[in-house]
C-alpha cells in the first residue's frame, strides 16, 4: 500500500498548513493523513463488531475504501479542490467494500458534490460539504438506522453549521467537528440497543471519527503511526489448509508386509495398533501379513518398530497424506471453473461465492461470472463491475449472497450502461435457490421477479465459532462456543458442533421440509462432515441429506433446508 506523508510536527509546519488555503493538493494531503490514521486504528474498529461471528471487518473495509479513494488522487497535481474531491469520491465508490465502505463512499460523494465548482474550501463551503455528505449518505440507504455511521454524519454536519457562528476558519471548524464526532460515537449505544447490549460503540461511526481525526492531527503536526489502543486482531480461529480431507491424526499412511516368527495373535496385534493410529486393516496370505494404518507424524515409525518385534519385515510403504491432499487441492484449484457461456441478448448471472466449492456449484447451475467473496472478504464495487463489463450481453443479474455485499452490488449497477438488477440474497443458499430460477432467454423483469421470489424457498443455517462473549436477542454467547445463525439471525449457542447442528434443525422446523444440504467449510475435515451427515440421516430417515464441499472460511457448516 502507498504510505501517505507523515506530519513534520514543527510549529512552522503547522503554521504553513493552516495559513494556506485548502485546495486540491491540500485535500490530497488531508485524505492521505485520514487514510494513515484509519489504518493505524483499523483493528480497534474491527474489534467493535457487535455480532459474535467472524466478520469483524468494518475497519478493514473502510481502510480499503479510503485506500482506493486516495489512490485516485495520490499522483494528481490538481489544485482545484472541486475536481480533486470528485476524483477522490470516484475512487471511493469503485473501491467501496461492505456496507460501511459503501456508506463512506456516499459521504465522499456528497462532500464532492458540494465542492463542485469551488477552487478552495473555506468555512462556509466546508459546512455545506458536511451537510450534503449527510444528505447523500442517508439517501443511499433504504432503511436508515440511527446509532450508526449515518448518525455521526448527521451530528457533524449540524456541528459544522453551528460552528459558523463562531468562526469561518475551516481548520477550527474541523476541530469542532472532530470533537462532535467523538461525542456522537459515544452516544451510539443510546440509540441502538444491540450496541448497548454488547457494550460497544458503532464501528462505522468510529471509523468516520478516525478519518476526520487523522485530518486534524495532520493539521496539528501530530503523529499518525501510533494507535490509540492496542487490540488483538479478530482471528479467533486458526486454520490448517492441509487438513481438508484427512481426519485429524491421519498424517501418514503406513503399509508393512511381514512374516511373523510365531503364530500371530490378531486381537493383541490389533489392540496395540489402535494405540498408534486409525484406519487399521490386516490381511493374511501364505504365511505373510500386510498391515495398513494411518498415524500422526510423531508416531509414523511406531507401527514399523512394533511389527519388527513380531517377525521379519519384507516391505514398508510410507505415504505423506498431508502432502498428497495438498497436491490434490492444488490440482483442484488449478482447474478452471466451467462458467456458463452467454450469448448476446441473454441474461447473465454474476454471483459472489465464499469458497471454491460454492464456486463450482454456482458454475454448474449456470453462473456466467463468479466473484470471490463473503464474510471478511467483501468484494469492492470495482470487483463486481469488472466481473460482468466484458460479458457479451447487456442484461446482468447480480447475486451478492451476503448482507454486507448487497450495497456494493447496487453501487456497481449505478456505474454501468448495462441493464442490471441485484437480487438481495443475504445467504449463499438463497443465491443457489435464486439461480435455479434462471431462464437465460427469458424476459428480464420476469426473471428478476421470479429469482427474487425464490429467496423465500430456502432456510439457511450458518454454524461458526463465536469471536466474542455477548448477549444478543436473548441469546447468551461465550467466546469460543459454537453459534448458529438462522437466516442471518443469531438463534443459539452451544459447546458442541453436533448439538448446534441438531438444535438448528429443530428450530428451523426441518420436518416441514424434504432436503437438507450441508456445505462444509475449509476448517472442517471431510470425514467429520460426512460423520455429522450420517448422524442427521439417522435422526431424520425420511429426509434427503446431501453433503458438499463449500470451501467457505470460518463457517464449519452452511446448511440449506428446502
Amino acid at each position: 500500500m502507498t504510505t501517505p506523508p507523515q506530519p513534520e510536527g514543527s510549529p512552522e509546519f503547522v503554521e504553513k498548513i493552516r495559513q494556506h488555503p485548502i485546495n486540491g493538493l491540500a485535500l490530497k494531503n488531508l485524505s492521505a493523513a485520514a487514510l494513515t490514521w484509519l489504518r493505524t486504528n483499523h483493528e480497534l474498529v474491527n474489534a467493535l463488531n457487535v455480532f459474535p461471528v467472524p466478520d469483524g471487518d468494518t475497519g478493514t473495509n473502510m481502510v480499503l475504501t479510503m485506500q482506493s479513494a486516495y489512490d485516485e488522487i495520490k499522483n494528481s497535481p490538481e489544485d482545484h479542490v472541486g475536481k480533486a474531491a470528485n476524483d477522490l469520491a470516484q475512487g471511493a465508490l469503485m473501491g467501496a467494500r461492505g456496507n460501511s465502505g459503501v456508506i463512506l463512499s456516499q459521504i465522499w460523494r456528497g462532500f464532492a458534490r458540494a465542492l463542485d465548482g469551488h477552487e478552495i474550501i473555506d468555512g462556509q463551503v466546508l459546512a455545506e460539504a458536511f451537510a450534503v455528505a449527510r444528505d447523500t449518505a442517508y439517501k443511499g440507504v433504504v432503511r436508515p438506522v440511527e446509532g450508526t455511521i449515518l448518525t455521526v454524519a448527521k451530528d457533524i454536519a449540524a456541528a459544522a453549521e453551528e460552528a459558523l457562528e463562531e468562526t469561518q476558519d475551516p481548520f477550527e471548524i474541523l476541530e469542532i467537528v472532530v470533537a462532535e464526532a467523538d461525542a456522537s460515537v459515544e452516544r451510539t449505544p443510546e440509540l441502538l440497543d444491540v450496541l448497548k447490549d454488547a457494550g460497544v460503540v458503532d464501528s462505522g461511526g468510529m471509523g468516520l471519527f478516525f478519518i476526520l481525526e487523522g485530518m486534524l492531527r495532520f493539521s496539528k503536526g501530530m503523529p499518525l503511526d501510533t494507535a490509540v489502543a492496542t487490540v488483538q486482531p479478530l482471528s479467533a480461529i486458526k486454520f490448517d489448509d492441509a487438513m481438508q480431507t484427512v481426519e485429524p491424526g491421519q498424517d501418514y499412511e503406513i503399509v508393512v508386509d511381514f512374516r511373523p516368527n510365531e503364530p500371530l495373535v490378531l486381537e493383541k496385534y490389533f489392540s496395540a495398533l489402535e494405540e498408534m493410529g486409525t484406519s487399521i486393516q490386516i490381511g493374511e496370505g501364505d504365511g505373510m501379513y500386510r498391515m495398513h494404518i494411518h498415524v500422526p507424524t510423531e508416531k509414523r515409525y511406531e507401527p514399523i518398530d512394533y511389527t519388527m518385534t513380531l517377525g521379519t519385515i519384507t516391505k514398508v510403504h510410507i505415504e505423506n497424506l498431508l502432502a498428497q491432499m495438498d497436491e490434490l487441492e492444488r490440482e483442484r484449484q488449478a482447474q478452471p471453473l466451467k462458467l456458463a457461456p452467454v450469448e448476446p441478448g441473454q441474461i447473465a448471472v454474476v454471483t459472489v461465492a465464499p469458497g471454491r466449492g460454492f464456486a463450482n456449484v454456482f458454475a454448474s447451475l449456470g453462473a456466467a461470472a463468479i466473484v470471490e467473496g463473503g464474510q471478511t472478504m467483501n468484494p469492492s464495487t470495482q470487483d463486481i463491475l469488472g466481473s460482468f463489463e466484458n460479458l457479451p450481453t447487456d442484461k446482468v443479474i447480480i447475486l451478492p449472497n451476503n448482507k454486507n455485499i448487497i450495497m456494493a452490488a447496487e453501487a456497481a449497477t449505478e456505474v454501468t450502461v448495462k441493464q442490471t438488477a441485484v437480487i438481495p440474497s443475504r445467504t449463499v443458499p438463497q443465491g443457489l435457490s435464486a439461480l435455479l430460477r434462471l431462464i437465460p432467454d427469458g424476459d428480464f423483469d420476469n426473471v428478476v421477479k421470479d429469482m427474487t421470489t425464490a429467496l423465500e424457498d430456502v432456510q439457511t443455517g450458518e454454524i461458526t465459532t463465536a469471536t466474542r462473549s455477548v448477549e444478543i436477542d436473548g441469546v447468551e454467547v461465550n467466546e469460543g462456543e459454537i453459534i448458529v445463525l438462522h437466516n442471518g439471525k443469531l438463534i443459539l449457542s452451544s459447546d458442541s458442533l453436533q448439538d448446534a447442528c441438531f438444535k438448528f434443525l429443530e428450530k428451523a422446523d426441518v420436518d416441514d421440509y424434504e432436503l437438507i444440504t450441508m456445505f462444509y467449510g475449509a476448517n472442517i475435515p471431510k470425514a467429520e462432515a460426512f460423520r455429522m451427515a450420517d448422524l442427521i440421516r439417522e435422526a431424520y430417515p425420511d429426509h434427503e441429506i446431501e453433503v458438499q464441499d463449500g470451501g467457505q472460511p470460518h463457517y464449519q457448516f452452511i446448511m440449506s433446508i428446502e
